[in-house]
């Protein structure tokens, strides 16, 4: 009997010793794949590094670009296009203006009463028309006459006061955000078209007299008096109110900045100097790219796979419409090489752009003690379930580096635009204020994002030149200022009761 009870002691105590090892096995186990894990972090926050050493490289690229680019076509990967405003806002535009802002799917129709300085915007009204899908691929008269019928529509609400005076013609701000060979002021011809649009008719053609074709169609006496896009459009809606903005940016979906030049410094400029001595450029930035932007092999990945390769690479590691699949795929590699979120790999993380920046945003900024936000939104859009503390807070840094890298590079981008307009230091004890114009959904919501760019561009200007330079929110240029440079560059410019 006592052999027996011996016996069954000797193998539980082995069981236990064995469950044990199991145990401590594990965790050694899981403590390696931890360990690697946050190895991988530490090596991703390493390669997206931005000290500012490096962002003054960005800078000086940039500004070298801007010169090539202003230099010749093609010179440069900025197309630094000619915008032929050279007349912005002043703030003494008074009137009722219209504007048509199509860029997608949807166009707008505002009507837009200027009251001058005193007053600025006394009146803004619009609609939003949805765009039925055959339209989008047929012929160009299709669309364009949809477009005038739905305007004429808008026209027909107008307040009797507005009415013009007989022999006076309402006048239009037109923004058309697709690439454009602009020609003049109010006429530009369609390179391609994009965002889901195929009408092989209209490429080639001047879009402004397929639209006034369409007004003359129906008896709509309408003048476009400016063709613009939403770049140039923010950086007139914020002139109209503040005559020291000399750049605008839109950090939203996707990236562009336009800014003010001397006409002395573009030399592709053929034509005559306009009076006023300067002329607004659209850079298309987002086509940016140095050997100095810390790219990993994350975006070089998210880039070969995408659907313009080796092509927008400064937007596609600065703008809204990929800082979320970054860190999907930084997420994805640890869940494959570390088990970050557990024996199997979530299948939802392999879906590229599954994570979208807004839901990005959401975890960066979540204030709570048990990073609540980071696990529903992990549990609600990747079927994670049960995370651990820790992991949601590796999930945080992971954010922080994307958007730290994001708004660095952004600001790095606005100093070497202040760079080559000479506006970066200042001059002889002179304070000649600046001001950069701001638009776009990740500037305005992601409060992370916005502040570590305004604090990057003060870093790079240093406090003296910091105390001379603004950055200010200004909204909607694709509508209000599209109505403004209709304003600005109108035909009854100086004739009474204007």
């Amino acid at each position: 009997m006592g052999k027996v009870k011996v016996g069954v002691a000797v193998v539980c105590a082995a069981a236990v010793c064995a469950a044990a090892a199991l145990v401590v096995r594990r965790r050694m186990r899981s403590s390696g794949k931890w360990g690697l894990a946050v190895a991988m972090v530490k090596e991703f926050e390493k390669q997206c590094g931005t000290p500012i050493a490096k962002l003054r490289q960005v800078a000086d690229a940039m500004d070298v670009e801007m010169h090539a680019g202003l230099a010749s076509e093609g010179g440069s990967k900025l197309k630094m296009l000619i915008t032929f405003v050279d007349n912005l806002p002043s703030g003494d535009e008074k009137g009722l203006f219209y504007a048509l802002d199509l860029g997608g799917t949807n166009f707008r129709t505002l009507r837009v009463q200027l009251g001058g300085k005193e007053k600025g915007v006394v009146n803004l009204e619009s609609e939003e028309v949805s765009i039925p899908p055959h339209l989008m691929t047929g012929s160009s008269h299709e669309l364009f006459d949809f477009i005038a019928d739905k305007l004429a529509k808008f026209v027909s609400s107008e307040p009797e006061e507005f009415h013009p005076a007989p022999g006076k013609q309402r006048e239009l701000g037109f923004t058309f955000s697709f690439p454009v060979r602009q020609t003049s002021i109010s006429s530009g011809t369609l390179i391609k078209w994009t965002k889901g649009f195929n009408i092989e008719d209209a490429v080639g053609e001047d879009v402004v007299g397929e639209l006034t074709k369409a007004f003359q169609k129906i008896g709509l006496d309408m003048r476009v008096a400016a063709l613009v896009n939403d770049t140039v459009g923010t950086v007139a809606r914020a002139r109209f109110s503040n005559p020291n903005v000399i750049a605008g940016v839109i950090l939203g979906t996707g990236t562009n900045a336009a800014y003010v030049e001397s006409a002395h410094a573009i030399p592709k400029w053929q034509g005559l100097l306009p009076k006023s001595g300067e002329m607004v450029i659209n850079m298309e930035w987002g086509n940016f790219r140095s050997s100095h932007l810390p790219l990993t092999p994350y975006d070089e990945e998210l880039d070969s796979e995408s659907l313009n390769p080796g092509e927008q690479i400064f937007e596609k590691i600065i703008s809204g419409m990929y800082l979320g699949d970054i860190v999907r795929r930084v997420l994805l590699k640890m869940a494959e090489e570390a088990e970050f979120f557990g024996d199997t790999v979530p299948p939802k993380l392999k879906i590229p752009f599954i994570i979208r920046t807004p839901d990005m945003s959401a975890m960066h900024h979540d204030a709570s003690s048990d990073l609540n936000v980071v696990g529903t939104k992990l549990k609600d859009i990747l079927k994670i379930n049960n995370t651990s503390l820790q992991v949601r807070k590796l999930v945080v840094e992971v954010c922080d580096i994307v958007a730290t890298r994001g708004a660095r590079l952004s600001a790095a981008g606005i100093f070497g635009i202040l760079k080559k307009i000479g506006r970066d230091t200042v001059k002889g004890g002179e304070k000649q204020k600046s001001v950069i114009a701001l638009d776009g959904g990740l500037f305005e919501h992601y409060v992370e994002f916005r502040s570590s760019l305004e604090s990057t561009l003060k870093e790079l200007l240093g406090d003296e030149a910091a105390d001379t330079v603004g950055v200010e929110h200004s909204n909607d240029g694709s509508g209000i200022g599209a109505a403004l440079l209709a304003a600005s560059n109108s035909q009854y410019l100086g004739v009474q009761d204007f």
